[in-house]
């Protein structure tokens, strides 16, 4: 499977995943359902945004590497750099919509950063594993 197909199949498992495992972390944290909610919503949608712009750079960058596959590294890096950037998005919408200091969501933010790093690597290393690699990386 490759081209848009696989990354709408991708976001759309990786988002389901996301949506309930937020909603749930948050509110573990004692934050209001609702509220948890609308940011895992939030940062959902902001995060596939985020996905189909990243990861096409990120394929068109490894379509020229000379080293073929995804090592260990090449995964952590894409994890990492992912993350990254989809904090620079998230911590005012966390702001907004919990009312909370920049502090506590940079704190909140950190949480889930260490969370979805995992769930970011495994997501990609299962979705490789069942639907092969993208013509990027084979």
């Amino acid at each position: 499977m490759q081209g848009l197909r696989r990354r709408v199949l991708y976001v759309t498992l990786f988002e389901v995943g996301a949506i309930a495992a937020n909603s749930l972390i948050m509110q573990a944290l004692g934050h209001p359902l609702p509220a948890a909610g609308a940011v895992a919503v939030a940062a959902s949608v902001a995060a596939v945004l985020w996905n189909m712009v990243f990861n096409a750079l990120f394929e068109r960058w490894e379509a020229r590497q000379t080293t073929r596959g995804r090592s260990f590294a090449r995964r952590a890096a894409h994890a990492v750099l992912f993350e990254g950037g989809l904090t620079l998005l998230l911590v005012p919408v966390m702001m907004l919509l919990l009312q909370i200091s920049f502090w506590h969501a940079v704190s909140l933010e950190v949480g889930l950063i260490a969370f979805f790093l995992v769930y970011t690597y495994l997501m990609n290393w299962a979705f490789d594993a069942v639907f092969g690699l993208p013509a990027s990386a084979a």
